[in-house]
C-alpha cells in the first residue's frame, strides 16, 4: 500500500488532497481548489477613471506596453502593495498543483469528504481519459453542486466586463509580467518554491458542472458500496458540516479508515461517528486543523478573544488506561460552548454597529455557521427591539435554505427532535414567513430595490471578497466607520481589503472550529485501536507517542510517497463444500506441510474471495499431478522403470559449475527414450505411451500435486 499527500490544503475552504493505492486501486481523496488565491485579482472595477483604464489595458493588450511603463512597473515591485498591483483580468483558479503530475486515467476511485473538496472535481471529469468512480454523500453532492453553480454565476460578471480572452494563455501569466509582480503576489501565483504556475486553470462551465454531478454515485451514511467486487466503501459522519464524512475501505488484505476534518459535537450537523472507524488496520489521519497557529478575533479597537487552545506538546499518560475516561475526554462539550461564545460575541458587535446607524456585512460561506447566525442575530434583534431587516443575497440562497429544512436525518439529534415536536429544523423558515428575513438572487433584483432599507444585515458571497454581491456592498460601506465587516481569520485581510481602501469600516475576524483539537488526537486514536496510524509530519513537534500505544506511527509529508507495510501475509479464501470434499492431501516431507490441488472458478465479490465449482469437474477420483518439485532418486527411478518393463542405464556428467550435475538416463527397451535430469526433468520419447509410463514412474519418485 502506498500513500501520497498531494496537498495539505489550507483550512476549512481548502481541504487536503491525497492519493492512496489499496489492493492495486488508486483512490483520490478530495479534489479542492484554493479560492483564497483569488485575492491577487482585482474585483470587477466599478469606476472608469484613467488609472483603472490604463491598468486594464496593460493586461488586455500586450503590445501596448512600452519601455516607460515597464520601468514604471519595476519601481513598484518592492513598494508596499496598492490596488494597482492587483491583476486586472478574468481570474484563473488555483487547483492542487501536484495532482496535475498524475495521469487521471490511472485514478480508479474518487472519494469526496465535503462540498469544499468537490469544487475542483469538474476539472478532472472534463479531462480526456478520466473514468474513475466517484463516491460522495447525498447532501455533499447537492451542496457541492449548488456551490459550483454559484461560483460559475459569479464568475460570469468578469466575462461580461473583460469580454472573451484573446488566447488560451493570459497575458498576466507571462514570465515578463510575473517577474514584475510584488513578491507577495508572485508567491501566491508560483508558490514558495516557484513551481505552481501549472496549477492555474480557467474556470469550468455550467455544462461541466452538470456533467460532473451526473458522474457521481451518492451514498447515505453507513451505506455499503462495493468497487470491482474487491473494496467495500462506506461513509460515516465527520460532524464538520451537514453531509461531510470520513471513509472506511475494507479489502481482502487490509482495512483502512480515512479521517478528514471532524467535529465531535456540532450544533447543526450529525455528530462525528468515530465508533464506526474502530478496529481498522490503518488510520489515515488528514485533519490538519489542530496544526494552525492560535488565532484572535479582533475589532478596530484592538479587543481580542482567544479562539483556540494553546498547541502545547502532549504525551499520553501510561497509567491512563480507563476506556470511559478516554471517551469522556473526547465528548466534553467545551467546543460547542466556545463556538456559541464566538457567535454571541459576533452578534454583540453586530448589534453595536446597528445601534449607531451602521450596517453589517457577513460574507461567511460556512452553511452551519450561517444557519446559526441567522438564529442568534434574529434573537438578538428581538431582545434589542431594533427593527432591522436581514438580507441573504445569493443566486442559490432560496434553494439552499429550503433544502436544509428537508434533510432531518443528516442533522444532529437536537435538530431532529424539533421535527417530532412540530417545529421547523432551523428558524429561517419562520423568519421568512414573518418578513424579517429577505432572500434575493442578486443585487439588481427589482424586489430588493423596492424592499431595501438601511441600516441592515447582509449575508452575501463570496468570502474571498473578489466575487459576488459582497463586492458591491463593500464599495458602498467601506467608508462608513459605523458599519461592520465580518471575515474569517484565515483570510489575508490586508490583501483582501486592498481594493476597498481607504477602509473606515470596522473589521471583525473570526476563527471557527474546523476540526479535531490537538489534545483529542491521542485519546481518539486510542479508542480506534488501529495497528498503523499515518500522521502529518508536523505532528512530530506537537505530539509524543509512547510505547504504551498499541499502534505504530508513520509520519508523512506533502508531495512524498509513503509505503505502508503489509499487515497480512495471506488472504482468506472461501471454498465451496463440494470442492472441499475432493481434497487429496499430499505431505511435503521437507516442509512439514500438507498440500492439495483444486479446480474451480475464483470469484471476488464484496471484498471476499471465493472458490466455486467450475463447469468442468474431474470425472475420476484420481487427478494427475500438474506440479512436481525436487530431483528424482536415480536408483529408485531405475527400479520402478524395471518393474514396468522399461530398461535403461545412467550416464552422469559434470555441468558448468562444480555443484551443478546433469544426469541422463538412456532407455533401451522396449523403445529408445531419453530422460534428462538437471534443474528440471525432461522426457524425450518418440512413443507417447512410453513417455506416459516414464512420467508415471517419475511421479512416484517425486513429490507433487
Amino acid at each position: 500500500m502506498k500513500f501520497t499527500c498531494l496537498s495539505r490544503g489550507g483550512g476549512f475552504h481548502f481541504p487536503p488532497c491525497h492519493i492512496v493505492n489499496v489492493c492495486g486501486f488508486r483512490i483520490l481523496f478530495d479534489c479542492p481548489m484554493d479560492l483564497s488565491a483569488l485575492s491577487i485579482f482585482s474585483p470587477v472595477p466599478t469606476g472608469f477613471d484613467a488609472e483603472v483604464d490604463v491598468k486594464v489595458s496593460d493586461f488586455q493588450d500586450s503590445s501596448s506596453s512600452s519601455s516607460d511603463s515597464v520601468a514604471r512597473k519595476r519601481q513598484k515591485v518592492d513598494k508596499p502593495l496598492d490596488v494597482n498591483d492587483l491583476i486586472y483580468a478574468v481570474p484563473w483558479y488555483k487547483t492542487v498543483n501536484n495532482l496535475h503530475l498524475w495521469n487521471v486515467s490511472f485514478i480508479d476511485i474518487v472519494l469526496i469528504s465535503s462540498p469544499m473538496g468537490m469544487l475542483g472535481l469538474p476539472f478532472l471529469t472534463r479531462m480526456k481519459g478520466f473514468s474513475a468512480k466517484i463516491y460522495v454523500t447525498e447532501v455533499t453532492a447537492r451542496l457541492g453542486q449548488l456551490m459550483m453553480e454559484e461560483l460559475v454565476s459569479m464568475h460570469m460578471e468578469f466575462r461580461q466586463f473583460y469580454g472573451p480572452e484573446g488566447s488560451s494563455f493570459p497575458q498576466w501569466m507571462s514570465w515578463e509580467e510575473l517577474e514584475l509582480l510584488p513578491s507577495s503576489l508572485r508567491e501566491v501565483v508560483l508558490g514558495k518554491d516557484g513551481t505552481e504556475l501549472g496549477a492555474w486553470v480557467p474556470l469550468y462551465s455550467a455544462a461541466d458542472v452538470t456533467d460532473c454531478t451526473q458522474k457521481v454515485q451518492t451514498l447515505r451514511y453507513a451505506e455499503e458500496t462495493c468497487y470491482n467486487g474487491t473494496l467495500i466503501i462506506k461513509a460515516f459522519s465527520s460532524g464538520l458540516e451537514i453531509g461531510t464524512c470520513n471513509w472506511t475501505i475494507n479489502g481482502p488484505k487490509r482495512d483502512v479508515a480515512f479521517i478528514s476534518n471532524s467535529i465531535f459535537l456540532p450544533a447543526h450537523a450529525m455528530k462525528f461517528d468515530y465508533r464506526s472507524l474502530q478496529s481498522n488496520d490503518i488510520v489515515l489521519y488528514s485533519d490538519f486543523s489542530s496544526l494552525d497557529a492560535m488565532e484572535n478575533v479582533e475589532d478596530d479597537d484592538g479587543f481580542s478573544i482567544p479562539t483556540t487552545d494553546s498547541m502545547s506538546t502532549l504525551s499520553m499518560d501510561n497509567n491512563n488506561n480507563n476506556w470511559e475516561e478516554s471517551v469522556e475526554s473526547l465528548l466534553y462539550t467545551d467546543e460547542s460552548l466556545e463556538e456559541q461564545e464566538k457567535l454571541s460575541y459576533l452578534c454583540y458587535c453586530a448589534i453595536a454597529s446597528l445601534k449607531v446607524g451602521g450596517s453589517v456585512l457577513i460574507p461567511i460561506n460556512r452553511l452551519g455557521t450561517l444557519l446559526q447566525l441567522l438564529e442568534q442575530i434574529s434573537a438578538s434583534l428581538e431582545s434589542s427591539t431594533l427593527k432591522v431587516p436581514i438580507y441573504v443575497i445569493s443566486s442559490i440562497a432560496e434553494e439552499l435554505l429550503a433544502y436544509t429544512n428537508v434533510i432531518p436525518e443528516w442533522l444532529c439529534k437536537e435538530r431532529q427532535e424539533k421535527l417530532f415536536s412540530g417545529e421547523p429544523l432551523f428558524s429561517h423558515i419562520e423568519l421568512i414567513k414573518n418578513k424579517k428575513l429577505h432572500v434575493f438572487p442578486a443585487v439588481h433584483s427589482p424586489k430588493l430595490l423596492t424592499n431595501w432599507q438601511e441600516p441592515c444585515i447582509v449575508f452575501a458571497p463570496h468570502w474571498s471578497l473578489r466575487l459576488g454581491p459582497v463586492v458591491h456592498f463593500l464599495r458602498r460601506w467601506c467608508g462608513d466607520p459605523n458599519s461592520l465587516l465580518v471575515l474569517e481569520s484565515r483570510l489575508d485581510a490586508e490583501l483582501a481589503l486592498l481594493p476597498f481602501k481607504p477602509m473606515a469600516m470596522k473589521v471583525l475576524q473570526c476563527s471557527f472550529l474546523s476540526g479535531i483539537k490537538l489534545p483529542k488526537v491521542q485519546p481518539l486514536l486510542k479508542i480506534l485501536q488501529p495497528k498503523i496510524v499515518l500522521l502529518p509530519e508536523d505532528f512530530k513537534q506537537q505530539t509524543r507517542f509512547t510505547n504504551a500505544n498499541s499502534f505504530s506511527v508513520i509520519h508523512y509529508s506533502e508531495n512524498a510517497s509513503t509505503r505502508i507495510p503489509s499487515l497480512k501475509d495471506s488472504s482468506e479464501l472461501e471454498i465451496a463444500t463440494n470442492l472441499a470434499l475432493q481434497f487429496q492431501w499430499r505431505n511435503l516431507k521437507h516442509e512439514n506441510m500438507n498440500v492439495t490441488r483444486l479446480k474451480g472458478e475464483l470469484s471476488v465479490y464484496h471484498g471476499k474471495q471465493r472458490l466455486l465449482s467450475g463447469s468442468e469437474q474431474a470425472k475420476s477420483s484420481k487427478i494427475r499431478p500438474l506440479l512436481h518439485w525436487g530431483s528424482p532418486d536415480l536408483e529408485k527411478l531405475l527400479n520402478i522403470l524395471s518393474n514396468i518393463g522399461i530398461n535403461g542405464s545412467v550416464e552422469q556428467c559434470m555441468g558448468n559449475g562444480e555443484s551443478e550435475k546433469a544426469c541422463i538416463v538412456h532407455v533401451h527397451e522396449p523403445k529408445k527414450a531419453l530422460i534428462e535430469i538437471g534443474t528440471s526433468t525432461i522426457i524425450s520419447a518418440g512413443d507417447e505411451n512410453l513417455a506416459s509410463k516414464i512420467f508415471e514412474a517419475i511421479d512416484k519418485v517425486l513429490e507433487g500435486i
